[in-house]
């Protein structure tokens, strides 16, 4: 139970082959030959036995037969029994290495593999390599060598072409996998195994399509928290759709949303093959970003300003040195260097003054990544300066990017630079670009830090029921585009701002609403069937007195039947004007993806919104600080400041609103499409001035899962499990769902107790937990996994001597759910302190509970021989004990739930 449930795909110790008879190589397939070529070259550490499915024998000889792994390479009315013998045998997983299997074929395999209790990697998979094994169970090319970089690929193609340039690069692998599109281990499996995977450090994957969105966006949120993780994605189309029924359907694409998805998950999304290879060579070089400002050190201006430019273009900084670290530098380079932007070191710098701009740059704090350009010079060595920087990057504690500029003369210098892991370009274009994606990963992983809860805190609560009623009441009457009346009461029960509207059905009634609601007032046509009312003439601005008001309202009714003569037509909408003569037009909708369900847009708004096709887009459940990286990324964000004599607008007021929006996004699972268009902000506030809303059936991220938030691809903070409980002797606790920023309080923990207590739970000697377990403990996906933890709050002095209250965790229940989908293994851990107080049988209630809530039927775990205060422990909730056949050193306890 403590091993990866793919392990035995991916760290087999033994190898069932199936390949056809060795008497007829002739009948043989293509993939059979490939595999008999692969596993002769290259020795694998383990047992490899070769056995023909049409073979007869006694059931004896079956039976002494073991393996961890069966690979099939057979014609496709074989494969089905080969692996009904793999299933006899108990191998764990199996590889189906084929081509042209067809999805019905496919699903039979599916639906044999999952009876059989058999992770079926395949069909049409081009197998998989693990360099450290020597094991080569695919067709995708020789054996890569070893290193600490997994690749993940549904293309045979660009697998092999990848690999093809990494032995060229001495670019190593820790794990090769290549699916295929119908392949029963689907890419989330994989990212699961390579989370918590020693041997891997970065992950490269490229990728066409996915079949579960919440399944993946887990499992690569869970992979990118504890290494990078470059992502390159074909299949990008153009954003909108001809028939789009708000702007912001027609404004965003699903490559749109897919860019969203990935920086919430805390992953880099490149764009091009080159810029995929770019991004292995950092992730082989283990860098790890803390911003960025880029520091470009040059021997030629040209190359120097080029460099620059583009950091500019690529969203980056320039990184200058401070003035006390350049006066330090200055008497160590020729006259003729400048220190004013870029680090010039001139045309006469040798080996000498590279070095010591080099050193002067990584101390420099204010920059976070070096880029050292070097272009051939007569005199100067570029073996010799490349040899500075191979000396003092062992000493470096960010990224340092060469380019080694032309081809003959410093083809030599460019080969050590890359022995050495450190990346080498041959254009500062490139180089650069390399740098925006390890710096990319690291404000990425700002966002993946933000786990909200479903609603806001601190601000009113919403009559979100009102919200409900109102949406089946629109679908009941068999209509999915609420109107403008329905759209702003919509809005209104979320506590955001509207315009004051009622709906006229006549001209006088629009005479009186007008005289009421006070001059200026807009009118706007009311019709389920028009999406867009400015099209055919059914919006009018400042209309100054009764008599207009009656002459716009014949005028516009008559031109809308006359354009649009099918369309209903409930009457014209009287609104009043919004008085923001310096205020800032904008817009915030809402688009649902398919597979990954709903997103918000944020950007500039008004009449041309398509044309600009500004917009910001963000995963809900949105905080307070996700909704300000939103509005940042919006070109409309430069507006919001004082611009043009207007004052800034209040951004907390606007902050605000797309709170609520998220709100009503997580409330509603049938709000399918949304335009606020235009909100108007300014320094006063903000008001919606116009809204339309698409309602329909609830989109579903997560196949054959439901729930309350099936439509989020990204789970809330679940804090309906927060609740106090009373300690013995007077106090109280706390018991709440973990979040990442607990990493540091879980640290403390595991630190602070006893080393007993520390093997009885995690079965060895270590004294703290290391950084990719403490990823895998705090950040975790809500929905197959749960973590709570009790905590008390006590007085604690920061370094000032000023007295603060904290939160101090004294105990962690938590399950994680099987791959069986009906089960969860537990573990519990409780500070010695608190020993005999209760705590742990409150967390195993609790944790029980929240199995119970998701549908789970049985609870399980391992507990040590040795660990009495366990065992009694679960008596006393009565669980099940009895003898773990795989190791008698434990028991396995249970409980149906």
């Amino acid at each position: 139970m403590d091993q990866h449930y793919l392990s035995a795909l991916f760290d087999p110790q033994s190898i069932l082959l199936f390949t056809g008879s060795s008497k007829h190589p002739e009948a043989q397939t293509p993939q059979a030959k490939a595999l008999h070529s692969n596993l002769n070259e290259d020795t694998f550490k383990g047992k490899i036995t070769r056995l023909d499915s049409t073979t007869t024998g006694t059931l004896a000889d079956l039976a002494s037969t073991k393996a961890d792994l069966a690979v099939i390479a057979l014609p496709h009315d074989e494969i089905m029994s080969a692996l009904e013998l793999a299933g006899r045998v108990k191998v764990k997983a199996a590889i189906v290495l084929s081509a042209g299997v067809d999805s019905t074929l496919a699903n039979a395999m599916h639906r044999l593999a999952q009876h059989l209790g058999i992770w079926l990697l395949g069909p049409n998979s081009q197998g998989l390599q693990r360099p450290y094994l020597q094991l080569n169970a695919g067709v995708i090319g020789p054996l890569a060598s070893q290193g600490q970089l997994a690749l993940v690929a549904q293309s045979g193609a660009l697998t092999a072409s990848i690999l093809d340039w990494a032995r060229h690069n001495d670019v190593g692998f820790s794990t090769v996998v290549s699916p295929g599109p119908l392949s029963h281990v689907k890419l989330a499996d994989v990212l699961d195994f390579l989370a918590t995977d020693r041997r891997t450090s970065g992950i490269v994957m490229y990728m066409e399509g996915i079949s579960n969105a919440r399944r993946f966006t887990s499992a690569l949120r869970a992979a990118a928290h504890s290494k990078p993780v470059v992502v390159l994605k074909a299949g990008r189309k153009a954003a909108g759709t001809v028939a789009a029924q708000t702007h912001s359907s027609a404004v965003v694409g699903s490559d749109d949303v897919f860019d969203a998805v990935l920086r919430r998950a805390g992953a880099v999304r490149v764009r091009s093959f080159v810029e995929l290879f770019s991004a292995a060579k950092c992730l082989a070089s283990r860098y790890r970003p803390v911003g960025k400002r880029l520091g470009i050190i040059t021997n030629g201006g040209g190359p120097g300003v080029l460099a620059a430019d583009w950091t500019n273009e690529m969203g980056l900084e320039l990184g200058t040195l401070s003035e006390q670290v350049a006066q330090e530098l200055k008497p160590l380079l020729t006259p003729n260097a400048s220190l004013t932007d870029l680090i010039d070191v001139s045309e006469e710098a040798g080996p000498a003054e590279f070095r010591a701009a080099l050193e002067a740059t990584a101390r420099d704090k204010s920059i976070h990544g070096i880029l050292l350009i070097f272009s051939p010079k007569w005199g100067i060595d570029p073996d010799q300066v490349a040899q500075q920087l191979i000396e003092m990057r062992p000493q470096l504690k960010k990224p340092l990017i060469a380019c080694w500029m032309g081809e003959q003369s410093v083809g030599q210098a460019r080969k050590k630079l890359s022995a050495a892991q450190i990346p080498t370009f041959r254009t500062p274009e490139a180089a650069v670009g390399a740098f925006s994606n390890i710096a990319s990963f690291y404000q990425n992983q700002q966002l993946l830090q933000q786990t909200p809860p479903p609603l806001s805190s601190n601000l009113a609560s919403p009559d979100v029921e009102g919200a409900r009623l109102l949406i089946e009441g629109v679908l009941a009457e068999r209509r999915h585009i609420l109107t403008e009346m329905e759209s702003k009461a919509l809005l209104s029960s979320f506590h955001i701002p509207v315009t004051q509207t009622l709906l006229a059905r006549s001209p006088a009634e629009a005479m009186m609403i007008g005289a009421q609601l006070g001059f200026p007032v807009a009118l706007k046509i009311d019709s389920p069937d028009i999406s867009h009312k400015s099209d055919v003439g059914g919006v009018a601005l400042n209309v100054m007195s009764a008599t207009a008001i009656r002459d716009v309202y014949n005028d516009m009714i008559a031109n809308v039947r006359e354009l649009r003569p099918q369309a209903r037509i409930n009457g014209v909408t009287v609104q009043t004007m919004a008085r923001k003569s310096r205020g800032r037009e904008l817009y915030i909708g809402v688009v649902t993806d398919d597979p990954f369900g709903p997103v918000i847009a944020f950007g500039a708004g008004g009449t041309m919104i398509e044309l600009m096709a500004d917009h910001a887009m963000e995963l809900p459940p949105l905080n307070q600080f996700l909704a300000k990286r939103l509005i940042e990324r919006s070109r409309a964000s430069e507006t919001l400041q004082e611009w043009r004599g207007a004052k800034a607008v209040d951004r907390q007021a606007l902050e605000q609103v797309l709170l609520r929006v998220s709100e009503m996004v997580c409330a509603l699972p049938q709000l399918r499409e949304m335009d606020i268009n235009p909100i108007i902000v300014d320094e006063n506030g903000v008001i919606a001035v116009d809204a339309r809303i698409v309602v329909g059936s609830a989109a579903q991220t997560s196949p054959g899962r439901s729930g309350k938030y099936g439509h989020l691809s990204i789970l809330p903070y679940p804090s309906a499990y927060d609740q106090i409980w009373p300690l013995r002797g007077g106090n109280e606790y706390r018991v709440r769902p973990i979040h990442p920023d607990d990493a540091q309080g879980l640290q403390d923990l595991v630190k602070r107790i006893k080393p007993e207590s520390r093997y009885f739970r995690f079965v060895s000697r270590l004294s703290e937990l290391p950084p990719s377990m403490l990823a895998q403990f705090t950040l975790i996906d809500y929905d197959r996994e749960m973590a709570l933890c009790a905590v008390i709050e006590e007085d604690h002095l920061d370094e000032q001597g000023r007295k603060h209250i904290r939160e101090r965790i004294i105990g962690v229940s938590r399950y994680v759910t099987n791959p069986d989908q009906t089960s969860c293994e537990f573990s519990l851990l409780v500070d010695d302190q608190f020993v005999g107080q209760g705590l742990g049988s409150r967390l195993m209630h609790s944790i029980m509970d929240v199995a119970r809530d998701k549908g789970l039927e049985e609870i399980i775990g391992l507990v040590l021989t040795t660990n009495d205060g366990m065992l009694r422990l679960m008596r006393s909730l009565g669980f099940s004990i009895k003898a773990y056949p795989d190791d008698p050193e434990f028991r396995l306890v249970t409980h149906s739930l």
